[in-house]
């Protein structure tokens, strides 16, 4: 047993006296956040382990609080010890959307998300007290991650200044189309690995603790263009007007024109995924995490069928075809033919 594992082990048995318990891992994530369920008296808990040098747990205390005053189906934090890093949290079970997630299913599912995400953005905080702004600054360094940690650490690729111009005013057009949204809530990560089906107020939502307020399009685009699970493109389209009536009923945003919501929608999907990608690099490179990568062709895919439909993105896109693309045929842990699944109408020009 670890040193850490040991300490939380103490934790608990200080918390539960003599009663008896266990503990097993329940999940890790892209951080340094670990969880284990807590096994006692016929029920089971969360406790997080989130060491204070690398995490701070206190937005996650913060928000788990407020976004329960409104609804949201959140874990209950029962005990907290910042100092440590340790949280004793209510148990959200322990299904997944992404392995529910189906034609049959999707709809329904779907549906309790998108209810859930207009409550987040209708009620949730937007003042810099309590949430950061997700403001131009954060929005570049994001992209920075595909440039860096992709082009360069990941792929090798040796950029001049032509390309690096490029990037630049890529980077500018989706920063300024994120920037002109309605702000809002805006959890960060709301996608089918961190919502749970749950009996009753279903989703059960996770991972919230990086919450900013930031463009109404972004947690859409996070659930209905999933790094981790693709849908058709009409399907996703109509998903996303739907959304885009239901925000316009709630005084969310305040005008109605769907085509422009579409064009946020898409353009803020090319940076959250160039950002994903970007991580995805890292994980591995830097966290010796490897499993995302498998993740990075179904992502692309999403940037190269969307860059290609704007006429001052193609220029991006014809980029990507020419250089990127190849080369992400190539590097270990991407089959040739994941690639090509996700991107069937789209060869390296």
């Amino acid at each position: 047993m670890s040193e850490r594992l040991t300490e939380l082990t103490h934790w608990l048995g200080n918390l539960f006296g003599a009663e008896k318990f266990q503990i097993a891992p329940a999940s890790a994530d892209a951080s340094f956040r670990r969880y284990f369920r807590v096994y006692r008296n016929d029920a089971t808990q969360i406790v997080m382990d989130a060491p204070p040098d690398k995490e701070d747990s206190r937005p996650f205390v913060a928000l788990s609080r407020e976004f329960r005053s409104f609804g949201l189906n959140v874990p209950e934090v029962l005990e907290a010890d910042l100092a440590r890093g340790f949280l004793l949290l209510t148990d959200l079970g322990t299904e997944p959307y992404l392995p529910r997630l189906g034609p049959a299913t999707a709809d329904r599912l779907y549906g309790d998300a998108l209810s859930a995400l207009m409550a987040l953005q209708a009620c949730g905080p937007v003042d810099a007290f309590r949430v950061p702004p997700y403001d131009a600054r954060l929005l570049t360094f994001e992209l920075s991650l595909f440039r860096d940690w992709f082009l360069g650490r990941h792929l090798g690729l040796v950029l001049g200044e032509g390309t690096l111009a490029l990037l630049e005013e890529t980077f500018a057009l989706l920063t300024t189309s994120a920037l002109e949204q309605p702000v809002v809530c805006v959890h960060r990560d709301y996608h089918s690995r961190n919502l749970m089906v749950t009996g009753k107020h279903n989703p059960g939502i996770l991972d919230f603790q990086d919450a900013v307020a930031g463009p109404v399009t972004y947690d859409l685009v996070s659930l209905l263009r999933d790094c981790y699970i693709a849908w058709p493109q009409e399907q996703v389209r109509d998903w996303a007007l739907g959304y885009h009536d239901l925000a316009l009923q709630a005084g969310v945003i305040r005008e109605e024109d769907p085509e422009r919501f579409l064009g946020w929608f898409d353009r803020m999907g090319i940076q959250r995924h160039l950002k994903a990608i970007g991580i995805f690099a890292r994980l591995n490179h830097r966290d010796g995490k490897p499993g995302y990568l498998g993740d990075i062709p179904r992502t692309l895919g999403y940037v190269l069928a969307v860059s290609a439909r704007y006429p001052d993105l193609v220029p991006f896109h014809n980029w990507l075809c020419a250089e990127v693309l190849p080369r992400v045929e190539n590097v270990p842990f991407i089959p040739n033919s994941l690639l090509r699944e996700a991107v069937p109408s789209i060869t390296p020009g």
